[in-house]
C-alpha cells in the first residue's frame, strides 16, 4: 500500500493459523482512493505453510461475500468445505481483503449485484474499492517476498463480483481470475466494457484468464449472460461452469451437480506468458441465462472447459503451441468427454509476436493449414480448428509479400 509518510504498517504479528504464521493490518484509507470520508480498513496475510527465506511465493486474494468480513473469511479455513474458495494452498501468501467498513459500495462498485443503482458509476473509471484493492496488493508485493507472475484473485458471492470487477482489468497485475457464484457482472462489466464498445482512448490489459462456475437457479447470477457473451465478442479466456447448485460455497455439493468446476487449474498460468482463447468452440453447452431474464435449462454444463496448451512459443514473426483436449483419465467426472472439437482460436499477451490490424499470417495444424488477417486491434484469430485428445502444435506465421517469415 502506499501509505502515508508519517504512517508505518505496524501488523498484530505471533497469529498462527493451522501452523502457518497470520498477520493482521489495520490503516487509514487514504484522500486519493476516493472514499467520501476516511475510514479504518483492515486486512490479513496468511504466510506460506513452510516458507524458505528467500524464496518467493505466489499470491492469492481473497475477496469475501456480503456475509462475511475479513475476520470471519480467515476464520472458515480452519474447516475444509466451509467456503473452499477463501483456502489459501499452502505454498502461497493468502492475502484477506476487507470491504465492510465502505458500505457504499463494496466490492461492487458502486454497481449492485444485478441491476444499475448510480447511473453516474456505470462508466470505466475506476472506484474507490478499486484503488483501496490495487494500493493494497501493490504494498504486499513491495513489502514480502512474492512472485509476481503468480498473482491470481479469487471471490465468492459479492467478493466473486468484485473480483471481476477489480482484478479483470487489471491483466497487468493478476494472471488469472477464479470465482465462485459471483453476485452479479455489472462491476466488471462496465470496467471492461463487456457489453459495449471501448471508448476512444480508453485501453486495459489483456485480461487474467477467468474460471467461473455459477448456478442458474441462484437468483444472484441474473444477468450472466452478460459475462458469457461479452468474453465471447471480445475474445477474453473464458472456462465458464454452471448447474444448480444454488449459492454454494462447498465443493463437495457443487461437485454432485457439477464435477469439472476445478478441472482447470489457474495456478500453472503466469503473468508475462502469452495464452490462447477459444471461442465459438464446437464443445460449449447452451448457456442458461437468457437476455430476457429466464432461464432456458437446468441442465449442467461448461464452456471451453476441455481445451488445454502447452510449450507456447514466439519470436517476432512466428509462433506455436501445442493443443489438446482434457483426457478422461485426467479429471475424473461422470461427463463423457469429447473426442474432438472445432473452435475458434485467439492469442492474448503476446510479448514478441506482436500483429497490427491488417497483418497477414498462415497457420499450419496437423493437416489443416489456411490464412487469417489480424482485426483492427491487432488480435490475430484463427476460424474453426479441430483440437482432438491427441497433441498437436499450431503454427502461425506472419505473411510479407505472400512469404512466411521466419520459415527456412
Amino acid at each position: 500500500m502506499k501509505a502515508r509518510n508519517d504512517e508505518k504498517m505496524a501488523p498484530e504479528t505471533g497469529g498462527v493459523l493451522l501452523d502457518r504464521p497470520l498477520e493482521w493490518f489495520h490503516h487509514k484509507s487514504l484522500p486519493t482512493w476516493g472514499y467520501e470520508k476516511e475510514q479504518t480498513d483492515t486486512f490479513a496475510l496468511l504466510h506460506p505453510k513452510c516458507e524458505e527465506p528467500g524464496k518467493a511465493y505466489p499470491l492469492y486474494v481473497v475477496f469475501h461475500s456480503a456475509g462475511h468480513d475479513v475476520y470471519s473469511a480467515v476464520g472458515c479455513t480452519w474447516l475444509p468445505g466451509n467456503h473452499d474458495i477463501y483456502h489459501t494452498p499452502d505454498d502461497m501468501f493468502g492475502l484477506y481483503l476487507d470491504c465492510r467498513q465502505h458500505t457504499g459500495d463494496w466490492w461492487w462498485g458502486g454497481n449492485s449485484a444485478v441491476d444499475i443503482i448510480d447511473a453516474k458509476r456505470e462508466g470505466v473509471e475506476k472506484q474507490p474499492v478499486e484503488n483501496r484493492v490495487i494500493a493494497t496488493i501493490e504494498w504486499v508485493i513491495e513489502q514480502y517476498s512474492i512472485d509476481t507472475e503468480r498473482v491470481y484473485a479469487v471471490g465468492n458471492s459479492m467478493g466473486g463480483s468484485g473480483a471481476l470487477g477489480i482484478a479483470m482489468c487489471r491483466g497487468d497485475l493478476f494472471a488469472a481470475v477464479k470465482v465462485n457464484v459471483p453476485a452479479g457482472v455489472r462491476h466488471m462489466a462496465a470496467r471492461c466494457c463487456l457489453d459495449r464498445e471501448l471508448p476512444e482512448g480508453f485501453v486495459i490489459p489483456d485480461p487474467p484468464v477467468l474460471v467461473d462456475y455459477s448456478a442458474q437457479d441462484d437468483v444472484w447470477s441474473t444477468g450472466h449472460q452478460v459475462l458469457y457473451r461479452g468474453m465471447k465478442d471480445k475474445k477474453y479466456a473464458l472456462m465458464g461452469y454452471f448447474g444448480e447448485f444454488g449459492h454454494c460455497n462447498n465443493d463437495s455439493e457443487i461437485h454432485k451437480v457439477n464435477d469439472l468446476v476445478h478441472s482447470f487449474d489457474i495456478f500453472d498460468i503466469r503473468l508475462s506468458e502469452p495464452y490462447p482463447v477459444f471461442t465459438f468452440a464446437q464443445t460449449d453447452d447452451q448457456i442458461p441465462w437468457a437476455d430476457d431474464g429466464t432461464i432456458v435449462h437446468h441442465d449442467a454444463g461448461q464452456v471451453n472447459a476441455f481445451f488445454r496448451w502447452s510449450d507456447f512459443k514466439e519470436s517476432e514473426t512466428s509462433l506455436s503451441l501445442s493443443l489438446r483436449l482434457l483426457a478422461q483419465d485426467e479429471w475424473a467426472s461422470r461427463v463423457t468427454f469429447p473426442e474432438s472439437s472445432k473452435t475458434d482460436i485467439s492469442f492474448r499477451r503476446l510479448k514478441t509476436c506482436k500483429f497490427v490490424s491488417g497483418d497477414k499470417v498462415a497457420w499450419e495444424f496437423g493437416e489443416e493449414s489456411g490464412t487469417s488477417v489480424a482485426d483492427e486491434n491487432g488480435l490475430v484469430t484463427i476460424h474453426g480448428i479441430t483440437v482432438e485428445k491427441a497433441q498437436k502444435v499450431l503454427k502461425v506465421y506472419k505473411i510479407e509479400k505472400n512469404k512466411k517469415i521466419g520459415v527456412k
